[in-house]
Parts: C-alpha cells; structure tokens; sequence
C-alpha cells in the first residue's frame, strides 16, 4: 500500500535549520546528582535507624506482653488497623512512561504508574516527575534505555535541538516509585536522540539519527556509568544515509546492529525540506572498536524500506536479527555474517481502510520463539501482532489485538515474566517550530497486553489514558520501562 508521504530519494540536505550555529554543550550537573543521591541515601538512613528502633521496640512487646502481641497480629491481618508492612526487598510492581505535554506548554515528565495487577489503583498514575529547568519544555519525548543494574533511566528527547535544548536526561530509579532527576547532555556531532541501550558493565550507548543540523550523518553516542559523555561514534562516519534509528548490542559476539531509518532533517518544513527521505539498511559493527564494518542493503535499492528496528535473535547461532520495513511492510531476516537481508514475513494483508500500516517497533522473548510488533497505520489504528519465530526463516501468524482506530501503537515493553506487553499509542506529531510533515500522534493511551503461547489479549482492567489522566493536561505517552526489570 502506497506510503500517504511524499518520498523523494535526493541525497540533497536543506541548508539552514532554526537552530543557532553554536548549541550550547551542557555537562552532567555533578552538585546535583551529589546532592540528590546524598538526599536519598540520608534519607534511607533515617529509615532504616527507624525500623531499629521499632525491632527493639517490637521484642519488649513480645517478651512483656505475649497476649498483647497476639492481639496485635490477629488485628493486622484481619486488616482492621491497615495491611501488614510490605516487603521492601523486593521491587514494587511499576510502569514509568517518558512522555510529554501535548501544548508544549508544560515540562516534560516521567510518570509512575502502579503496575501490580493485584493493586486496587493498578494503571493509576501515582505521581509524575517533570524535567528541571528552563530545558525541561519542548523536548519531543521518545525512546528510554535502562542500566544494566536497572537504577539509572536514560532518556532521549527527539527534538530537542530544535530549542538548543539537552538531548539526553538521567534519572536515579533505583526506587521506582521515587525517580530522582540526576543531570542531562547535549552530546557533540549528534542530533535526534532515538534509541537508547544499557552497556554490561555500566553506561548506555545511544542511537542519533543526525549531526547537529539535524542532517547525515547521524552518531552512535556513549556514556559512562557515571553519565558523562565518553564518544561519538564512528570518529569517520560515513556519509552515505547514516541516519541510524534502531540498536541492537551483543558484547559477548563483539557486534552491533544498527538500522538507518530516516533523514530526519528533510522532514522538517525548512528549506529544501516537507518531505520523508526513507533509509534501508542495517550496519554491523565491531563492538571494541565502536566502528561500522558492514552495510547491509534492506529492500528494493531504489525503493528504501524504511527499516524502523533491529534486534538480535536471542542464542541464534548465526547471530542473526530481524529488521521491519516500515515502508514495504516487510520483516526481513539479517544475517550480519554473510551481508544478506531476506524477506520472511509480509504485513500487508493486516489492512485497516486505506491507512498505510507502517510496521514499527517489535520485542522478541528469550527463548526466541515469538516476535510482538506494533502496526500504526499513520496513527490512524493499530494493531499488535504476534508471530511464531521458532523457525527463524518463517515466521507465522498466531494472534493480534485491534486497538482501534485512531490509536497508534508504536513504543511496547515485555516484562520480566513476559505475561505481559505494555504499549504506548503515540508515534510522532511535529509541531514544534518550525513543524513538519510527520503528524501520527495517536490517542496517547497505553495498554496492556495479557500473554499466552499462541495468543495475545487486552487486559481489560488497565485503563490508563495520558489525555485524561495527568494533572497538567493532554500528555504523549512514548518510551516505556517496567521494573523489576529484566536484570533484577
């Protein structure tokens, strides 16, 4: 089905973008990591003095008084003086959402949402935390990355070069139900924060779909555990549709994936812009030396498929992948080692009126047996739909989920137990100045998911929706992370 844009192929880049020459570089803000991260250790000092005291306290009770103790205990669990004291050792049941205000009026946030489906404000918005400062407005919310020892949340702001704004914002999550704001970047040489991915021993690298114009070359940018800015790579990029959107890491293999999507610049209304330059390919490269080996030629060559994603096949011994064609509604098997990229599985038969179907962001189980991929129709419906990927080379249809029209799915999580898919329904609307062709913004609710073996279900009892439910206004919900996490 034809894409509704406009798709020219011209490598030319406008030459002007309202952004000044010089953007500002902000370095992570130190005192206030320090000073918050001390605020939160003091504070779990208190608690746990606290709960000395109240152990001590509890054992004269039961040595002076065994009658009082019991009475005590019958009362608590009758739940006639509140509910026994939950465990602390374990992670609470938790949804954060990385979104924004519709208006652009007030700051970006994260969201907490109560995530335990046995909790009677299950989906319940329980507070929101916005972004600090004069930058905190205007960012276009999208992708997050979590830690490899899930207490540092890295956000990436979209558009946030449009205002001379940071692109990147780090948040203390170690309690999930209380984030801390630790500092924000505005990395050198890189534009258009995507993808964000945690490293093994600490620290994130981050895909940036172009240069600080906004334009190819885009970079693979890395942070350290400690949040500061270490490169951006390849130090010699290339300059042939390096506009790099998905990310998939494998350090044991020494390998990156990372698939060009878009030239984010061109679709902006600027000079020379108002249309979509779609990329087709997959890069592979040598993890240690962060440099790009291969490229790899997805779809027709004079026909981009706009390949969106790229994930790794978890134990594959090929050490293959999977990329979607947002463009031919294809997904397309990698096969880094031998350079080839095969169609394997067409969505086109999942047609909702005359919409385009857009295949966009998928998630694969550990075991890799099933693929779940959201289908946005432009943000004018949208589906989930779960494939059967035991054998690699041909996937098959089991089940999907209608979302509606008007809803836009793009950005889902699976949780640890993968019972679970979250989806958020909101895509992209370029309204800030100077605005731009891409205007799939979708109902800004998240769903979720119930997960069975050969079937995907709406969990009826979740019913959080970012128009309604946040104090400041209608917010667009984007990146999504559930704890515990997958690495708890």
């Amino acid at each position: 089905m034809a894409n509704r844009f406009q798709i020219d192929f011209d490598k030319s880049s406008p030459k002007t973008l309202p952004v000044p020459p010089g953007r500002r570089r902000s370095l992570p803000n130190h005192q206030k990591k320090t000073s918050r991260r001390s605020s939160r250790s003091l504070r779990n000092l208190a608690v746990f003095i606290a709960l000395i005291g109240l152990l001590a306290l509890s054992g004269g009770l039961l040595a002076g008084g065994s009658a009082l103790a019991e009475s005590t205990i019958a009362r608590t669990s009758d739940g006639s003086l509140g509910s026994p004291e939950p465990d602390r050792t374990r992670t609470p049941q938790t949804l954060i959402v990385w979104a924004g205000d519709a208006a652009h009026k007030a700051p970006d946030f994260i969201a907490v949402v109560d995530f335990d489906p046995n909790s009677p404000t299950y989906g319940k918005v329980l507070s929101t935390v916005p972004i600090p400062g004069p930058g905190g407005i205007g960012n276009e919310p999208h992708h997050v990355g979590l830690s490899s020892d899930g207490k540092t949340l890295a956000l990436g702001g979209l558009l946030s070069v449009l205002r001379d704004q940071d692109q990147i914002f780090f948040f203390d999550v170690s309690d999930p139900r209380d984030p801390v704001f630790l500092s924000s970047n505005n990395p050198p040489h890189a534009s258009i924060a995507d993808e964000i991915d945690g490293l093994d021993h600490g620290g994130f690298l981050a895909t940036f779909m172009g240069s600080p114009d906004g334009a190819n070359p885009g970079r693979l940018v890395e942070y350290d555990s400690s949040e500061n800015f270490v490169q951006a790579w390849p130090l010699d990029p290339p300059n042939d549709g390096f506009d790099p959107h998905g990310l998939s890491i494998d350090e044991k293999h020494n390998l990156i994936l990372t698939s060009d999507f878009i030239c984010p610049l061109h679709t902006l209304y600027v000079p020379g812009g108002g249309k979509v330059i779609l990329r087709g390919s997959v890069r592979v490269w040598d993890f240690k030396k962060r440099s790009i080996i291969r490229k790899i030629t997805v779809g027709a060559p004079g026909s981009p498929a706009g390949t969106i994603d790229v994930a790794l096949i978890p134990h594959d011994p090929k050490l293959r992948a999977y990329t979607a064609g947002m463009a031919d509604n294809k997904l397309y098997l990698i096969d880094p080692r031998r350079g080839t990229a095969t169609p394997v599985f067409d969505f086109s038969s999942f047609t909702v009126s005359s919409f385009p179907i857009w295949p966009q962001l998928f998630r694969i189980n550990r075991a890799a047996t099933r693929l779940f991929i959201t289908l946005n129709y432009d943000g004018q419906a949208g589906k989930v739909v779960q494939l059967n990927i035991a054998n690699p080379e041909h996937p098959r249809f089991l089940s999907s989920v209608d979302l509606g029209l008007g809803s836009g799915p793009h950005y889902l999580a699976l949780t640890k137990d993968e019972k679970r898919l979250v989806v958020s329904d909101y895509f992209l609307k370029e309204d800030l100045v100077p605005g731009g062709v891409v205007q799939a913004d979708g109902d800004h609710k998240v769903h979720v998911i119930k997960v069975e073996a050969n079937s995907i279900a709406l969990d009826p009892h979740f019913d959080l929706d970012f128009n309604r439910d946040i104090s400041t206004g209608p917010a667009r919900p984007h990146g999504l992370v559930v704890f515990p996490p997958h690495n708890d």
